[in-house]
């Protein structure tokens, strides 16, 4: 079997990294943006408006992006190997907290980020620009909430882009309310199966289902009142609202 070759960016674990640069508190905020490198044209343009209150991490270009628009993160991470000599230059001008590494690292530029993010106790973590581009970022971005999920269970994770926003859950029961704009609502589970899938106030509802993995019964459903609840009794559940 062949084995893989230890690469490692900084002297220690990530873990060790981000609970060292953790200390570096950027006040209280019960949400944190993320804002990651993705095609320009997926992110809401609305984010860059009233900005003032939030608290934003930079992710290699993703930074670039923000300072662009006026904003200038609370920290900023990633090799930066997506950036020009000239942005880079700005970024270290403009940002106080920078952690730069070399391209070659176990941890991708998010997964860093979302290790700094979780070191601030947040409630809420909302990612933009990691969707869009090259695929395998884009997986790997969606299923990384699946993984933080677990280990942080009471911090809400969403990744959103101009068409899309996707969450993650574990089991409980979680009210939901309707989103014109993204009316679609789909769920899909994340583990072998999820038991006990209940959905309520939606066009096709559901009762104690057992849903498993790799299934589409609930591709594509909607909300008929203002108001519903989703619930289920064990797995992991991604549910994506989305629009044409």
């Amino acid at each position: 079997m062949e084995r893989r070759t230890e690469r490692k960016r900084f002297p220690g674990s990530a873990a060790n990294w981000a609970e060292r640069e953790g200390r570096r508190v950027i006040g209280m905020s019960e949400t944190i943006h993320i804002m990651a490198g993705g095609p320009i044209n997926l992110i809401p343009k609305d984010l860059f408006r009233d900005d003032k209150q939030k608290v934003w991490i930079g992710v290699d270009r993703g930074v670039q992006y923000l300072i662009e628009h006026g904003i200038i993160p609370d920290f900023a991470v990633g090799d930066f190997d997506s950036v020009s000599p000239e942005e880079w230059n700005a970024i270290k001008e403009h940002v106080d907290g920078v952690s730069r590494f070399k391209p070659e690292k176990d941890e991708t530029d998010m997964e860093l980020a979302l290790l700094w993010a979780i070191k601030q106790n947040p409630s809420t973590i909302r990612i933009y620009g990691a969707s869009g581009g090259r695929l395998d970022h884009f997986m790997a971005n969606a299923l990384m909430l699946a993984h933080f999920k677990q280990l942080y269970p009471r911090v809400h994770f969403e990744l959103s882009d101009i068409q899309n926003s996707i969450s993650v859950y574990v089991p409980g029961t979680f009210d939901i309310h309707r989103n014109d704009r993204k009316r679609y609502v789909s769920f899909i589970p994340l583990s072998p199966k999820v038991s006990g899938i209940t959905l309520r106030g939606f066009k096709y509802p559901l009762t104690g289902k057992t849903v498993p993995f790799g299934s589409s019964l609930c591709i594509s459903n909607e909300l008929k009142e203002h108001t519903g609840t989703f619930s289920f009794e064990n797995g992991i559940l991604m549910m994506i609202r989305s629009q044409d």
